[in-house]
């Protein structure tokens, strides 16, 4: 999602000036004080008059918020799918390369599945080493197409920098990172407009 906003938040019994960010899984506050409120935790969330109230374990919290109250409220409750994230959609021709969970390919079912070019490529990597395989991937790239690596979260073993470098050392540009799973994040490359 990757919103921000500055705004004001009452919770317990306090007015505190700061930025909000919604991202996909949580929102969080910082400010004078910070507060991170997981959305699996929500028990309600209600916008009116420009507040936005979200109900959790150690809540409510309101924020301020204006016009954008709403749009965030409804963000929250219809977060957008893996699928329109990754953008999948019917007809398009599809290449994978790695181990993906057998839920993500059944998304792919409306896409054709091909050996040659494709307009989204996906490389599943498990560890930094695996990054070699970014300069190959890149080759199977419809000229306007898209080549998302994912790769695990918050391990040691490899890190959003060198994801990056690996897409950038073969030739291609970085434009969005979504988050694949709870455990996977997906960094998505396109070749640059003036090498298509």
């Amino acid at each position: 999602m990757g919103q921000e906003l500055e705004c004001k938040m009452r919770y317990q019994r306090r007015s505190l000036s700061g930025k909000a960010y919604l991202e996909g899984d949580h929102i969080l506050f910082r400010g004078e004080e910070r507060l991170k409120i997981w959305t699996r935790d929500l028990q309600s969330v209600h916008a009116e008059d420009g507040v936005l109230t979200l109900e959790f374990p150690g809540g409510p919290a309101s924020f301020e918020m204006g016009a954008a109250a709403a749009k965030w409220a409804d963000k929250i409750l219809n977060p957008p799918t893996r699928a329109s994230k990754l953008g999948l959609k019917p007809g398009l021709t599809v290449r994978l390369s790695g181990e993906f969970p057998e839920d993500f390919v059944g998304e792919l079912h409306d896409l054709k599945t091909v050996r040659g070019k494709a307009a989204l490529v996906f490389l599943a990597v498990k560890g930094r080493e695996e990054l070699a395989q970014v300069a190959s991937c890149a080759g199977w790239l419809e000229p306007a197409g898209a080549l998302w690596v994912v790769y695990p979260k918050g391990l040691p073993t490899i890190r959003e920098i060198e994801v990056i470098a690996a897409g950038r050392e073969a030739g291609l540009k970085d434009v969005k990172v979504a988050s694949f799973s709870a455990t996977h994040t997906a960094l998505k490359f396109v070749i640059p407009v003036a090498k298509r």
